[in-house]
């Protein structure tokens, strides 16, 4: 039996594996000489290749960020971020040419550590060299280069997307109209790298990790990207959401501690409903994701700082951007908290570059960048509205209209912060 699909939604879409032959050049000074992306893209590049946009993905993020991939699946989830991209939506892709790749070094097709490693004929595994977001940027800058697209109407991308964004703003400032950065932050706090170390250690003393060779004894880590994904998962929930989820009448002082079975069990089984979620997200997740390219994404995340190339003064990096920016944060999120995208807006107020910043009241946490929460969907809708007309796309006049509440309102100028 064939799904139903939302008169909103992509569709069906199909995944496309992109191969360079052309060596790329990474950061550390290690060279990869060809590499596969895997790609999708909805809606339709105009004439001019003017209405391209990039959607840059976050830790565990892929290439499939909108749509469906097996009609007859009635199960299926769609994309990541279904939410946002479609016809009428915040992305809209009866404007927009909308590009999502999975980036280098992730496990969804694109080339990373359980590819083959063509002098070996084994999975690469920890031979994979480290990637920077430079390194990221780079390899996209090439897949524009493959579609034919000199100047993106937009990158956007949220958590570690948005550093992609901000690094495409540095590296290739004449390449991009607008950049959109959402709970983002300049680097990582020290906490935050402890939180990757933690995650990271997890899966290296597994005794199934074998030097990162488990491919090699057709296994892996489970037990440790368990214990990783459930440490990162409390990173990406706020106390009130968990409050919420888990914990029937908060005022009555459940504060989230609702009992899987109703009493106590007095043993070191589950006894919450928090630790079985925790262990079925972390079950679920390990069965999916490769245990390598997490340790190589969380040390992406660590390595990331452009302001290390500029005497540690971030404005200095941003000096030859030249476009537009919106910054979004969420009031719950305490992995990359309002304070951090305000350092952001500092810079780039400092930099003397155009920017608009939105903080969104929403109790999700971290993961509220993913969520269809209204003022957060109007704001992208209202701002991609702009974008559009800018690119001589037939814009959403009430969208439009609604710019100056959603967004103009929440422009800084240089004496809102100092």
């Amino acid at each position: 039996m064939a799904k139903t699909i939302p008169a909103d939604s992509v569709g069906i879409v199909k995944p496309q594996s992109i191969h360079f032959d052309e060596p790329l050049q990474l950061r550390s000074g290690r060279v990869i000489d060809k590499y596969d992306l895997m790609v999708e893209t909805y809606g339709t590049l105009n004439a001019d290749k003017s209405n391209a946009i990039l959607v840059c993905h976050a830790l565990s993020g892929d290439h499939h960020a909108a749509g469906y991939h097996d009609p007859e699946n009635e199960k299926e989830k769609p994309g990541w971020w279904d939410c946002a991209i479609g016809p009428g939506k915040a992305f809209d892709t009866e404007k927009f040419f909308v590009v999502s790749l999975n980036n280098l070094g992730g496990c969804a097709g694109s080339t990373g550590p359980s590819s083959i490693n063509p002098d070996t004929g084994k999975p690469f595994g920890p031979d994979f060299p480290i990637i920077t977001v430079r390194d990221w940027v780079k390899s996209q800058a090439h897949l524009a280069d493959h579609l034919g697209i000199d100047k993106w109407a937009a990158v956007i991308g949220g958590s570690l997307g948005g550093m992609q964004v901000m690094r495409w703003a540095i590296s290739y400032p004449d390449r991009l109209r607008h950049a959109l950065v959402i709970a983002a932050a300049p680097k990582l706090s020290a906490q935050n790298i402890a939180f990757n170390e933690v995650a990271r250690q997890s899966i290296t003393s597994d005794p199934d990790f074998h030097d990162g060779r488990y491919y090699d004894y057709g296994t892996y880590p489970k037990r440790g990207l368990m214990l990783a994904r459930m440490v990162g998962h409390i990173n990406y929930l706020s106390d009130q959401a968990m409050r919420d989820k888990f914990g029937k009448d908060a005022i009555e002082g459940n504060f989230g501690r609702d009992l899987r079975t109703g009493q106590l069990n007095f043993s070191y089984e589950v006894d919450f409903q928090v630790e079985s979620y925790l262990k079925y997200k972390g079950e679920s997740f390990s069965s999916k994701f490769d245990a390598n390219t997490y340790l190589l994404i969380t040390k992406t995340l660590d390595y990331f700082d452009p302001a290390v190339d500029y005497d540690g003064d971030l404005s200095r990096a941003f000096a030859d951007s030249q476009c537009k920016f919106l910054v979004i944060s969420f009031s719950h999120d305490w992995r990359f908290p309002p304070e951090r995208s305000r350092d952001i807006v500092n810079t780039l107020l400092k930099a003397k570059k155009p920017v608009s910043y939105l903080e969104i009241e929403a109790a999700q946490g971290h993961d509220a960048f993913l969520l269809p929460i209204e003022r957060y969907i109007k704001a992208l809708k209202a701002y991609m509205s702009v974008v559009a007309r800018e690119i001589g796309a037939e814009a959403d006049d009430d969208a439009a209209v609604d710019t100056a509440a959603y967004i103009g309102a929440n422009t800084v100028m240089d004496e809102d912060y100092e």
